[in-house]
């Protein structure tokens, strides 16, 4: 399932704009690093520090990727935490789409 997960997210990763900063998933025990400070998004499984850390399992990320799940509700409701720039969190909607 988490090999399906990243899959998705290094697809997206090329289409989009570099994020311009470091960002981490922690789902479940699985790390997904997004290091969007180059000319490219560069994703991989290392655990490096990150801008932004967002942690939830892949049940929660497959549900805001279907739009079943709100971004807002799942973030207040405690199913996804954020540490570090809630600014950049807000750009992921694009790599997550």
């Amino acid at each position: 399932m988490i090999d399906q997960v990243i899959e998705q997210i290094q697809s997206q990763a090329g289409n989009v704009a570099p994020l311009g900063a470091k960002f981490k998933f922690v789902l479940d025990d699985n790390i997904i690093f997004i290091d969007g400070t180059g000319d490219t998004n560069v994703v991989t499984t290392d655990d490096q520090e990150a801008d932004c850390t967002m942690t939830s399992t892949v049940e929660v990320l497959q549900q805001l990727k279907a739009g079943d799940l709100n971004p807002m509700m799942a973030v207040m409701s405690g199913k996804i935490k954020i540490k570090g720039d809630m600014g950049l969190a807000m750009k992921l909607q694009g790599l997550l789409g």
